[in-house]
């Protein structure tokens, strides 16, 4: 790692969070359930398997269209234990505040992470209240940690994608990022953008409970739907391809990406999957996504190849191929 100190980079979700990662908390760290380095650690409780995971909001601002810190803070867990084929239970919730931060808005706050968990079907069962001085922190940073139920017979990993499975995604790309930096850069669009913001754990324990054969799942978060991929495409040691003419992208996301030079692979998703199938379940997949509000626009995307493991490759329109990379740098700071 070249840098000698955190940059804003080391917060992206690419390149410069995995040599972080790698580099400075693995070797001090490193365990068998740590170096998984999945959305979730898998531990064994008792004979059971449980999926554990935590994680921290910043995002900035803290209300925006479609979501707030609040309901971010539950779905983003939630989704988390979701992804390893999880059902989740309960969460803990832990609140760093900024002296002078209004009580009005704390119960704002509270009141979406009330409502998002009766969403999610999951408990708040612990927290934590910290105050900082007034300057010392950015009006209220939040920390979840969540714990749910492995399904049994589920295996859903970024490392148990095989070639000649299907890459499929429940809706488009790009709301959840491109809706914050509208409202924080005070983008006035012709058309109203929201964040995708949703908890998936209903959509996804009904599917795998249909589809067993289902063989790896990740939610596109920092880093977008681009880092994901060639998280699954390292880890399962297989090569993946996407069709560019089959990526759904708003137009609003679309257009405010071409303005600021952006590509919608990049961008954050907080309400979206990537569900590895094999291909004689697709059709059977897809209609059932589409049974659920988050899935009503599932669509196939890719597939997954023996050839140029570790890669991921897109074709274009006009029959050209490019390498599709881990993100470099910060695209948008703070958008969870």
């Amino acid at each position: 790692m070249k840098s000698k100190s955190i940059t804003m980079d080391h917060g992206s979700g690419g390149k410069a969070s995995q040599d972080l990662i790698e580099e400075v908390f693995l070797p001090l760290l490193a365990n068998s359930y740590l170096g998984q380095l999945d959305d979730s650690a898998l531990v064994p409780l008792g004979e059971d398997m449980v999926a554990f995971t935590t994680d921290s909001y910043v995002v900035d601002p803290i209300f925006f269209p479609g979501g707030d810190i609040g309901c971010l803070s539950v779905y983003g867990t939630v989704n988390d234990l979701a992804m390893q084929g999880a059902l989740p239970r309960y969460i803990t919730l832990g609140l760093i505040l900024e002296e002078g931060f209004p009580l009005q808005d704390l119960r704002r706050i509270l009141e979406s992470v009330s409502r998002a968990s009766r969403r999610a079907r999951v408990e708040v069962v612990a927290g934590d209240t910290k105050v900082v001085p007034r300057g010392k922190a950015d009006k209220v940073y939040i920390n979840t940690s969540g714990i749910g139920q492995v399904l049994p017979g589920v295996c859903v990993g970024a490392d148990n994608a095989r070639p000649g499975d299907a890459v499929i995604i429940n809706g488009p790309m790009g709301d959840h990022g491109i809706a914050i930096l509208s409202k924080r850069e005070g983008l006035n669009l012709s058309v109203a953008l929201e964040s995708d913001c949703a908890p998936l754990n209903l959509m996804v324990t009904s599917l795998l409970e249909k589809f067993p054969q289902v063989h790896a799942l990740r939610d596109p978060t920092r880093g977008g739907v681009a880092t994901a991929l060639n998280d699954v495409a390292t880890s399962s040691s297989v090569g993946i391809v996407l069709e560019e003419a089959r990526l759904p992208v708003r137009g609003p996301v679309k257009a405010v990406c071409e303005l600021l030079g952006l590509d919608p692979l990049y961008i954050a998703n907080e309400g979206k999957c990537l569900i590895f199938s094999p291909q004689d379940v697709v059709p059977g997949v897809l209609s059932h996504l589409k049974g659920f509000p988050e899935g009503r626009d599932a669509t196939v995307i890719g597939k997954v190849t023996q050839e140029n493991p570790g890669r991921v490759l897109l074709k274009t329109p006009v029959g050209g191929t490019r390498i599709v990379t881990t993100l470099t740098g910060e695209q948008l700071p703070r958008i969870c």
